[in-house]
Formats: structure tokens, sequence, C-alpha cells
């Protein structure tokens, strides 16, 4: 069914620390700490003697193919996979596209901007935000789903993703935290034998770039050469391009890898401690599988607001279709930080 109203789509997790909230413990963005690393900021600082001449993507964008096992056609850089939900919004002929929600609310933001009637199929809380392909409309030419899933951190796996797929059908996986999946299970990065299938990917999360703007989209050529076209003259800076190229070297992607099973650890360690807040009523969403968790709890509103006294800030979940005013989304961070989340929410929900 068409929803026309509804949350706030424009609000994102930087809100939460911004102004009042810059001097909070920042759990409201799903950056990884301590990022960039200083070998990445001196790759990005060494790209500053070239700001002279006009960006060249070639060479950041034959990484990028490199690193997937694909042809350069089968890559477009972005300013962030952000951007990538505004080129497919304006560069697509769709007649009826489809957002599964909760996820990242950007895709659906950016389709109404383009002038799209949007509809929505919402996951159910009940059975842990698991797919069902059956229920997105089989005539819709365009589906938006995440993997894994922002703000649920659920994680589908491929053959249910690829279920979607049919003849006609343009299907965007975005797979912004795929990064931080140990061994990115379930990745759909790569695959050339699902047709219309469109892969968002983003290096702002693991790498602490999120205001350099660094993405790129893996999809068929021509879907490639008609989202290029939409995009305007030299839309990726030379510092960016930069980045990409060290990000998808080997060297670094053994970092990330290392990275994700240290998060996977710290998220256990996370769930542990609120597993013992259970009995105030809260519930975790699970099995996490990505860098942050979803809680449901009793009065979050207050709760959020009594953790911001305490010093912690968290993303709100009412505006992501599909929650409401009973969720908090937490992102992991280290242990030490974690146990002292835990001990101020314990206090929040007191």
């Amino acid at each position: 069914m068409r929803t026309e109203a509804g949350p706030d789509l424009r609000h994102h997790g930087d809100a939460e620390v911004r102004d009042a909230g810059a001097d909070l413990v920042d759990l409201a963005v799903n950056v990884r700490a301590d990022t960039p690393p200083r070998w990445l900021r001196e790759e990005i600082a060494a790209s500053l003697t070239g700001l002279a001449a006009y960006p060249d993507g070639r060479e950041a964008r034959a990484a990028v193919a490199r690193r997937h096992g694909l042809p350069v056609e089968r890559v477009l850089l972005t300013a962030g996979a952000a951007e990538a939900f505004v080129l497919l919004a304006r560069a697509l002929e769709v007649r009826r596209p489809v957002v599964v929600h909760p996820q990242f609310t950007e895709p659906e933001a950016a389709l109404r901007d383009a002038g799209h009637a949007v509809e929505r199929v919402l996951l159910s809380a009940g059975d842990g935000f698991r797919l069902d392909p059956a229920a997105v409309p089989e005539d819709a030419d365009l589906v938006i789903v995440g993997n894994p899933t922002n703000p649920t951190s659920v994680l589908h796996p491929a053959g249910v993703l690829t279920q979607l797929a049919r003849p006609g059908r343009t299907l965007v996986v975005d797979e912004a935290f795929m990064d931080a999946v140990p061994g990115e299970r379930e990745a759909l990065a790569g695959r050339t034998d699902v047709p219309g299938l469109v892969v968002l990917r983003s290096l702002t999360k693991t790498w602490g770039l999120a205001g350099l703007r660094v993405g790129y989209v893996l999809a068929p050529p021509e879907t490639v050469t008609a989202l290029e076209r939409a995009q305007p003259l030299w839309p990726v800076s030379t510092p960016a391009l930069a980045a990409t190229r060290a990000c998808v070297a080997p060297r670094a992607l053994a970092e990330a890898a290392h990275a994700a099973h240290r998060t996977a650890a710290d998220r256990a360690h996370l769930l542990a401690g609120l597993a013992e807040l259970a009995p105030r009523g809260l519930k975790v969403t699970g099995p996490a599988e990505a860098p942050f968790v979803l809680l449901e709890l009793p009065d979050a509103r207050r709760v959020r607001h009594r953790l911001r006294e305490l010093g912690y800030a968290v993303r709100r979940g009412d505006t992501f279709p599909g929650l409401g005013p009973d969720w908090l989304r937490v992102a992991v961070r280290d242990r030490t930080t974690m146990a002292g989340f835990v001990g101020a929410l314990g206090t929040a929900l007191a």
C-alpha cells in the first residue's frame, strides 16, 4: 500500500551530536571510531599537491574493479553511497519503486524528491525483521534493500536477496556496512549472474571518511552509463579518489577484515551487558551482524534524553519507517566505552 506521509526521512544520526551534543560520547553515528588511520591520512594529504588539476577517476575506478573482479564498465565512483541513491532516483525510468523498511531512509527520500510515488514493504519485529521475498509486489520494477540493514543490524542471506531479482527489475542492495561483517558473508558485490543487480558500497563507515564522501556503484554497464550521465562533471574529488585507491588495496582489505572481527567481539561484549538489562523491558534485535544494534525499550524517548544527560548520544528510531517511539540504535565501540554505556543505560532505565 502506498504511504504518502510518515517520519522525518532526512533525520540522520549526525543530528544527535551537533551543537549541544558535540561533547557527548557518540554512539549515534555508525562510523568506526579512531579513523581514518594515519597511513590513510597520509595518502589523502599527499594528493593535495595535485589539486590544481581536474580529478581523473580512471585509476581509482580500475582499482575498485580489481577489488571485486569486475570490468571497469561495471563500476561507478560516487560522492558517498548517498549520491548513488539520488542518481538512481533521477536516472532510472521506473513505474513502481519499492523500498524495504526499516532501512536507511535516504533511498526513499531521494525517490520522493525525484517525483516518484514510493511503496514500502515493512518487515516485522515479530520475526526479527527477516525478509520474505513474497512480500515484495511482483510488478515492482525497482526494489531497494539494505544488507546488513541499517538500523536493524540484520544480515539477509544472499540466496533470499537473489530471489528478488526479476527480468525488467532493478534490484538495489545497499552494502554500505558489508565490510564490517567478518568474511563479508552474504555479499553480492562482484556477482554478475543476478539480473538487474545494483550493489552500493561505502568506504566512509569503516575508514572514517564521512567528511570526504567516498563510495561506488557496481552494476550492469548500461545502468552505470545511465547513472554516469546524471552525475555532474568531476563528481569525486582528487582526495576522495586517493582514498578510494588506498581503501581497496590489499593492505587496507586486510586491515578492514581485522577490524570486522574486532567489532564482532566488541558487539558480543555489548550484547552480554545488554542481556542483563532484559528484566527491565529491554529487547535487542538479533542476531546483530553490523557495527550497531537496535534496541526496543519502554519510554525510549525519555531514556534517550536521560542518556544525553549522562553523556551518551544514541540514534532515535522513530524516524525509520516500520519502527516507532520505542526504538533506539546504538553504535558498537570498544569494550570500555560499551561498559560505560551499559551502566548509563541501566541508570536511565531505573
